[in-house]
């Protein structure tokens, strides 16, 4: 076969082997993920149950990028301590390595019995679970082929002048190899699949056993690199500090086993003469080292972190969104979890809007009407941004209970800006056009309005926990809302053609505009019930097509 077919068939395989890789992580992450992310969260109270989870969590998955983007979330957003947070990625390194143990024994045997099953299991409808785990079986299969094709890939050539001479070059520099493969697995987006790939090179006697090792070590840098290198942290800080943290203990291990790469790699090839077992049992040996050494001092270490990283002052623009991380689309999971909490600053905000529309309309102060309705400009910029976000998220890569949640946001987030364009566009204009003209309301009628202006926020507030929570009576509270502010519009229609009957033409102005008011919350009440309580409704069956009767 001609040198460049080779390179073909090399880079064919390689791509199957990453592919599977994929294949395996997705279809957990659509399986399990919303449970292994709530096992995630309940187990970072402690180092050891931390480092557990990590480990538990990433060897599901097969990503410690994955694992990372989860509990770098949680540190960003103060739901969990920092040593706690390294204590998993400690875990996650020690993950990752276990099924690079699996495959290092002669399994290949097993791919078409796995792609088979998988197949079997992806095709079927009746359970989505079982089509997620079809995926992983499949995406296994590939792995065991691929590894088949490069071990025999590689049998062929290893005898190669040319290639012998490459390979002989780099192999006397071991700080080159570690370069040279955390580069590939930064390209690669996987520590697991270059780890696999050196032991084919081992395992055919390409590469000489403490070449391997470095290549090891370089692929478990390159991991580290990643998301400081594409901003799987984002901006801010504190977000920062965990993967900083994870490459500084990387970093430090890293050094030590180069310094000690002689001596460590007589003791490995004594201890496991077969190449491509003590490349994988080098990988594990190493990550758990890094494990032992830094899990006692993981508090001085974060420490060191927050002087290094300290927490800054919140952005000055409240349009900018601060949880949307482009990295974390790789993980929808996380990507949904990050559109979700900008969500609720969406209605943060919005909050704010509805209580200065309050005071304006309490105290009549016309400036404070200017400044509510440049407020919108914000909460329209941060629904644009989650939905930009959220339509650029891969649908291949959702699962059902995935699709849903995404669903849930936007529609929550949509009809947050409806209402604050009602709030704008009408509310604080028709506020403001009492004020020009003069006109005052009986102080029972304001009274009125303050009341019901109260009654929204705390309505809002019931839509953002309803959002989070997705508790049916509570949606059906907020659904019984309506009720109120229709009965409301009724009794101040009725009340404003009674005034019309021999009234001063003022008092048919401001009664005109007091019921102007009141349609417009209850327009903007709407809009929170349908955010919030409908989709809750709907899913539990008891939200109705219609409320017009139907004749025989």
């Amino acid at each position: 076969m001609s040198f460049p077919a080779t390179l073909i068939d090399l880079a064919g395989f390689i791509a199957l082997l990453l592919w599977g890789t994929h294949m395996v992580q997705t279809g957990v992450q659509r399986a399990f993920g919303p449970r292994l992310k709530a096992i995630l969260g309940r187990a970072l109270n402690g180092r050891l149950r931390a480092f557990a989870a990590g480990l538990g969590v990433t060897t599901l998955l097969q990503s410690s990028t994955a694992t990372g983007l989860m509990v770098t979330g949680f540190a960003a957003g103060g739901l969990v301590e920092l040593v706690p947070a390294l204590a998993v990625m400690l875990g996650a390194n020690v993950g990752t390595t276990l099924i690079v143990q699996v495959l290092s024994f002669d399994i290949a045997m097993a791919a078409p019995i796995a792609i088979l099953v998988g197949v079997l299991m992806f095709r079927r409808d009746s359970s989505s679970q079982t089509h997620d785990l079809g995926r992983v079986l499949i995406g296994l299969g590939l792995m065991l082929l691929a590894l088949g094709h490069l071990l025999d890939l590689m049998r062929d050539y290893e005898d190669a002048p040319s290639l012998r001479l490459l390979l002989g070059a780099i192999s006397t520099a071991p700080l080159l190899d570690v370069l040279l493969a955390a580069g590939i697995t930064w390209a690669a987006h996987s520590s697991v699949a270059v780890v696999l790939l050196v032991m084919s090179l081992a395992a055919n006697g390409v590469v000489p056993p403490n070449a391997a090792f470095a290549l090891v070590l370089g692929a478990n840098l390159g991991t580290a690199i990643n998301p400081l290198l594409e901003g799987a942290a984002g901006d801010d800080p504190v977000a920062r500090r965990v993967p900083l943290g994870n490459l500084l203990m990387r970093l430090a291990g890293i050094a030590v086993a180069l310094a000690a790469l002689q001596p460590i790699g007589q003791l490995m090839v004594t201890f496991q003469p077969d190449n491509a077992r003590a490349v994988a049992d080098f990988h594990t040996f190493f990550n758990i080292a890094v494990a032992l050494v830094f899990l006692p001092v993981l508090g001085p270490l974060g420490r060191l972190l927050a002087f290094l990283l300290p927490a800054r002052a919140a952005a000055a623009d409240p349009g900018s969104p601060l949880y949307l991380d482009p990295a974390a689309k790789e993980t929808p999971i996380v990507a949904l979890g990050g559109a979700a909490r900008e969500a609720l600053r969406i209605a943060d905000v919005l909050e704010t809007v509805l209580s200065d529309a309050r005071e304006a309309l309490r105290n009549g102060d016309r400036r404070l009407i200017v400044e509510t309705r440049r407020r919108d400009d914000v909460i329209d910029r941060l629904n644009i941004a989650i939905k930009s976000y959220l339509t650029s998220i891969d649908p291949d890569e959702l699962g059902p209970h995935d699709h849903l949640r995404l669903q849930q946001v936007l529609t929550f987030t949509m009809n947050l800006e409806q209402a604050g364009d009602v709030v704008d566009r009408h509310l604080l204009p028709h506020a403001s056009k009492g004020l020009k003209r003069g006109l005052a309301y009986p102080r029972e009628r304001q009274q009125e309005l303050l009341a019901l202006m109260d009654r929204l926020i705390g309505n809002l507030r019931t839509a953002a926990s309803l959002f989070m929570t997705e508790d049916p009576r509570a949606a059906r509270l907020l659904a019984d809302e309506k009720v109120a502010f229709r009965e409301a519009e009724t009794r101040a229609t009725l009340q404003h053609f009674e005034r019309l009957r021999g009234s001063q033409l003022s008092a048919a102005q401001a009664s005109a505009l007091y019921l102007d008011l009141l349609r417009d919350m209850k327009l903007i009440n709407s809009h929170l019930v349908s955010a919030a309580a409908y989709p809750v409704l709907e899913r539990s069956g008891e939200l109705l097509a219609s409320r017009v009767a139907r004749g025989d």
